[in-house]
């Protein structure tokens, strides 16, 4: 095995993996949230799985109180509030332009402001494998003010990587970044999910689709995420999230039952070569 070989594997493991396998569970969002009570408004179950992830992610963080006294506290405040505000954008999206369009313009903003200066091939090819896949069905509705708001979950998503990543550059543990800046979207968001109300949590529809989502989707998750980030630069790692509407594809397709036309096959083949390169 070339010298190369033996340096490219580590770096993959420690970097690009885990950001896959977050991706792997941020997939899993959408067919999880199809099993939710009725009664439960979409942007609700969002917020209610980032107050309990949150709190999750900042309680079992060793060093979260430190980075929220040593690291600068406007940093701090924008990746809460960018990170509740992708959860609260992302969710009504979906809900006035469904998963499909609000899913391609989220994922796909983050990529093309961070990674397009850097990787502009890769980048625009992985954009572009992500829109075949999850457009090719030929049913998707556009709802403009649904597709604002995909956008604002996008620009939110790439400040909450960029800021992240520039706070474990700056020496601070990854898992204690991710901790206090989840910790206060968790506080952003609580009193939001307290008006859009929490009586559907009793139910056990509720808690099981919540319980997921704290657990799997943002508290694993985002460990995960907070790792590769710490060898993975903001750009590379917005691009590499674009495998999640494949994994969510799949997912559709093997547990709801869903059909994938031919022409998203394509897409999802296009988004793994693009994500392959970019991963070496």
């Amino acid at each position: 095995m070339s010298s190369l070989a033996v340096r490219a594997r580590p770096r993959f493991v420690q970097g690009p993996l885990p950001i896959l396998a977050a991706c792997f569970l941020w997939g899993t969002t959408g067919t999880a949230s199809a099993f939710a009570p009725a009664s439960a408004p979409a942007s609700a179950v969002g917020a209610a799985g980032l107050v309990l992830g949150g709190c999750l992610l900042f309680l079992t963080a060793p060093g979260a109180r430190a980075v929220l006294r040593r690291a600068d506290w406007r940093l701090l405040v924008l990746g809460a509030v960018t990170v509740a505000g992708y959860a609260l954008a992302f969710y009504p999206a979906v809900q006035r332009t469904g998963v499909a369009v609000a899913t391609t313009v989220a994922l796909a903003t983050a990529p093309i402001v961070l990674g397009l200066r850097s990787r502009p091939v890769v980048t625009a090819t992985a954009v572009a494998g992500c829109a075949i896949l999850v457009l090719g069905g030929g049913d998707a509705r556009v709802d403009l003010v649904g597709v604002a708001l995909a956008v604002v979950a996008g620009l939110s998503y790439a400040a909450y990587s960029a800021i992240c990543a520039h706070l474990i550059d700056l020496g601070h543990p990854s898992r204690a970044v991710v901790g206090a800046v989840f910790g206060g979207a968790a506080v952003l968001t609580a009193p939001v999910l307290l008006a859009l109300g929490a009586g559907w949590l009793a139910s056990p529809a509720g808690l099981a689709v919540v319980a997921h989502l704290s657990v799997f989707t943002t508290f694993l998750a985002y460990l995960l995420f907070g790792r590769g980030l710490r060898h993975t630069g903001a750009a590379a790692a917005t691009t590499l999230t674009l495998a999640e509407p494949a994994v969510a594809a799949v997912l559709g397709v093997v547990v709801l039952h869903e059909r994938l036309p031919l022409v998203s096959w394509g897409g999802m083949a296009v988004l793994a070569v693009a994500l392959a390169a970019l991963s070496r």
